[in-house]
């Protein structure tokens, strides 16, 4: 079995952490070569990744700022060679691969959280509540991995590394600019601790204490949909099934109270701790550790104390 990696790339460097949990889960299909659409120097951090045979970079204007229909046709030019096309499900993932699906006629497998063997995948549904197991018989097996479900491939690996080149810009889109927030604070897909707010902070100012004990731990900063929806926090915090799903080694839910669109983006977290006033609230079901107090009260006494 071949299976050819498609690499998350922003801003012209690799994105070892995502990339990395990918190589992982394409390493129990067979042979991984890792398509950089970037850079030489991104390729040549793929090449270090383990579990990685071959690395193929594309350093083409066309493919350098992600475009995805140029992405699907340089892909589909390349699949001949392999049984599985997969990438990491994040939004660049999520974009592309569903293009070189139809392109090739092709079911696309999203979301897996475990292989099961070479045709046969397991992916939540229902926000989480439900495991389906997904067979396909399809020649080509397009997938996405959920990467928060896999440990990220060591970084002992030298791949060979070759030129990769497709027909170019299809002049079906163009790039006009990127607008990327400014932040010191990890990113929160990848950020090992994550600090989030919900509904019961009350406003974008009270957001502060949130932000605030985040920082004293050096965390990405989460709200749920409820506070996104207020106008408490900016949309890209959002956690949950229609934000974004992380597993950090510590999440910390200030004010959540826990509905199950939100617990599907971070249930996988290896400690939870929940602060909430309300000891009835579904959240302490999965918390590792709950604390039930007025979060006005808790969350500051923390910051000071840490």
């Amino acid at each position: 079995m071949a299976v050819l990696l498609l690499a998350e790339v922003a801003g012209g460097a690799l994105a070892v952490d995502a990339t990395a949990k990918a190589a992982t889960a394409g390493a129990k299909l067979g042979d991984v070569t890792v398509l950089v659409c970037g850079p030489s120097a991104a390729g040549e951090a793929a090449a270090k990744l383990d579990g990685v045979s071959k690395v193929l970079v594309a350093d083409d204007a066309a493919y350098a700022n992600g475009l995805a229909e140029n992405l699907a046709d340089l892909i589909v030019s390349l699949a001949g060679d392999y049984s599985h096309i997969i990438a990491p499900a994040t939004t660049t993932g999520k974009n592309v691969l569903p293009r070189v699906a139809a392109l090739l006629d092709v079911m696309v497998i999203s979301d897996v959280t475990e292989v099961v063997d070479a045709d046969t995948f397991k992916r939540p549904v229902y926000a989480g509540n439900a495991v389906q197991t997904v067979k396909s018989a399809d020649a080509t097996k397009v997938i996405s991995f959920r990467t928060s479900t896999f440990e990220a491939a060591g970084s002992g690996g030298s791949a060979a590394i070759e030129a990769a080149s497709g027909a170019g810009d299809t002049g079906l889109s163009a790039f006009v600019e990127d607008k990327v927030a400014e932040s010191d604070r990890p990113e929160l897909t990848s950020a090992k601790i994550v600090v989030s707010g919900g509904r019961g902070v009350g406003s974008e100012e009270s957001f502060a204490i949130i932000e605030a004990l985040a920082d004293k731990l050096g965390a990405a900063v989460g709200a749920s949909r409820a506070a996104v929806d207020s106008g408490f926090a900016p949309n890209d915090w959002q956690v949950g099934q229609t934000g974004k799903v992380v597993a950090p080694e510590l999440y910390i839910a200030c004010g959540i109270s826990g509905a199950i669109q939100h617990l599907a983006g971070m249930k996988d977290s290896k400690v939870i701790v929940a602060i909430n006033k309300d000891e009835e609230a579904p959240i302490f079901q999965v918390a590792d550790f709950g604390l039930v107090a007025d979060l006005f009260d808790a969350v500051p006494e923390l910051t000071e104390k840490l």
